[in-house]
């Protein structure tokens, strides 16, 4: 993990802070302006985001947007003609022509969100270009999180950005893409925030978000907070989060209560017996959808990104976060996460969890199994 000081960090909650930030600096943009994102919908928000792109594009600036082919295989082509009728440059990461088949090279996505604009700032996170209030019923809106990046840091995200936009285009065109160097990064400090830039991918740091979380976990020595969409985390977290609790640290783990993925759901509930056994907390949100992939510990370290605590995104998915050594950043969102445990959650209790009715556990159980077959089939094999 290669720490860089000098930074400027802004916290961003759901697609209210997120989306009018991030319309905001393309607005800015002169030169060049760089989006990643799994799911680009076709709603209010996505439509927002399309113009600005254009808008960046119609002044001259080279705009470049890459979308997966599965998250965002519902993107309309009159929106990607409007964008690309303004200058934007659209690709796709593996697109998808048919159905999905359960294949290990099939389900390496682009999962992770980034933007970056001029080489001054940039964006890091879990929220998708989508609203808030699409996809589902919740009485809030999509619980999420990003981050705003200023000062040196983005010198470590724009060749990770850059490389993987050569990589598809050249595949896209067949034939090699030219080399257009991204923009200069301004070396000075513009904060007093260290941060790191991590990121997941298959080949050199195909585990490097998992051991950061790790190395997080195992330093703890007052509490550990941690708001998860998809939590299925692997044998090595798992004994980690419960040494951190046997040890006197406070872990509160907070899971989604209302899920898009109900079969996933009822698999990584299985898991909680153990961890509550051990000292762990578990709360499940109820107020929304909860897609927040961030954790802190100790008030002093935290980590915000696209990564979920789950064998596609430790093991498959291309993903990005950020992890940041500040004090006043970690106790914000320390903060934030405490709040939505007291305003949308609900503590799972240890006892009645154990006395659940038997027919709840054998489901659990059989989506245990199939997600484990599943896993097997697509090659995933170490998340025991």
């Amino acid at each position: 993990m290669n720490l860089v000081a000098g930074n400027r960090l802004t916290l961003l909650r759901n697609g209210a802070e997120f989306f009018p930030a991030l319309v905001a600096a393309i607005d800015s943009a002169m030169s060049d302006v760089r989006l990643e994102t799994y799911i680009f919908e076709d709603d209010e928000a996505g439509r927002v985001v399309a113009h600005a792109l254009s808008r960046a594009a119609a002044r001259g600036a080279r705009v470049r947007l890459l979308v997966d082919g599965f998250g965002s295989r519902d993107l309309p082509a009159r929106l990607v003609a409007h964008m690309e009728a303004a200058g934007v440059v659209v690709r796709r990461f593996r697109p998808e022509r048919g159905w999905m088949r359960l294949r290990r090279n099939r389900l390496r996505r682009l999962h992770r969100k980034i933007a970056l604009v001029d080489g001054r700032v940039g964006f890091v996170g879990g929220i998708n270009i989508l609203d808030d209030r699409t996809g589902h019923e919740g009485e809030g809106p999509r619980y999420d999180y990003a981050v705003r990046v200023e000062g040196p840091l983005l010198a470590d995200i724009y060749p990770v950005v850059h490389r993987l936009w050569w990589l598809v285009s050249t595949l896209a065109r067949r034939e090699r893409e030219s080399v257009q160097a991204p923009p200069p990064v301004h070396p000075g400090p513009v904060g007093d925030t260290t941060a790191a830039f991590v990121h997941r991918d298959n080949f050199r740091h195909r585990h490097d978000i998992e051991a950061l979380y790790l190395e997080g976990i195992r330093a703890a020595r007052r509490e550990i907070f941690i708001a998860c969409a998809y939590f299925m985390p692997g044998w090595r977290m798992r004994h980690a989060l419960m040494e951190a609790a046997g040890r006197g640290v406070r872990v509160a783990i907070v899971v989604q209560g209302w899920s898009d993925h109900r079969l996933f759901q009822q698999a990584s509930r299985v898991l909680y017996g153990t961890l509550l056994d051990h000292g762990v907390e578990i709360y499940e949100y109820d107020r929304s959808e909860l897609h927040a992939k961030a954790a802190c510990v100790d008030g002093r370290w935290a980590t915000v990104g696209s990564s979920n605590l789950d064998p596609f995104s430790l093991l498959l998915a291309r993903e990005a976060n950020v992890a940041v050594m500040n004090d006043a950043f970690a106790r914000e969102l320390r903060a934030s996460i405490d709040q939505e445990i007291r305003l949308g959650a609900k503590a799972v209790p240890r006892l009645l969890w154990k006395r659940r009715p038997f027919g709840e556990r054998v489901v659990g159980w059989l989506a245990y199994g199939y997600a484990r077959l599943a896993m097997g089939i697509a090659g995933i094999g170490a998340m025991a």
